[in-house]
């Protein structure tokens, strides 16, 4: 009994006073902080890059992304978008002739999967093979041009 009444006062006497204890609080935060800079930075995981390397350039042609998909709106028939066990099956509107333009399909979550493809129709339609897409979230954007006339066709895809 006596040695335990003993290491209670020595225990006492040890006893950090306010200020030891905010210095040591501020050390583990600022050390919890920079474990998880680290960690973020260092990681491929975490690898974050900006939706496209051109943003500011891409920004200034803006308003003629919006004319473009007023000009897909107003289309009596717009582009078909269909997900199959084949690909990504896409048709073009039949009145539409001499089409050129680009299919880009964005991958949020990796910019490796990203694919830009030339648009090569065959019979008003394309086929984006399954063998060149990854399971997960896309981004569709088919910028074309028929006749002078600029068009853009957003869609979300989600491929299984």
């Amino acid at each position: 009994v006596e040695v335990c009444v003993r290491k209670l006062k020595i225990i006492k006497m040890k006893k950090l006073n306010w200020g030891v204890g905010i210095v040591i609080t501020i050390a583990c935060f600022i050390g919890f902080i920079m474990f998880f800079v680290i960690k973020m930075s260092t990681d491929k995981k975490y690898d974050h890059d900006l939706v496209t390397e051109e943003y500011y350039k891409q920004e200034l042609a803006y308003q003629d992304q919006i004319d473009a998909q007023q000009n897909s709106a107003r289309l009596a028939k717009n582009i078909q978008v269909e997900v199959t066990a084949e690909g990504i099956q896409i048709k073009f509107p039949s009145e539409k002739k001499d089409i050129k333009g680009e299919v880009s399909l964005y991958r949020p979550s990796n910019k490796k999967l990203d694919l830009e493809i030339p648009i090569s129709l065959e019979n008003q339609q394309m086929l984006i093979p399954a063998e060149k897409l990854v399971e997960g979230k896309y981004k569709l954007s088919i910028n074309w041009k028929s006749n002078e006339t600029t068009y853009l066709y957003k869609k979300d895809l989600q491929i299984k």
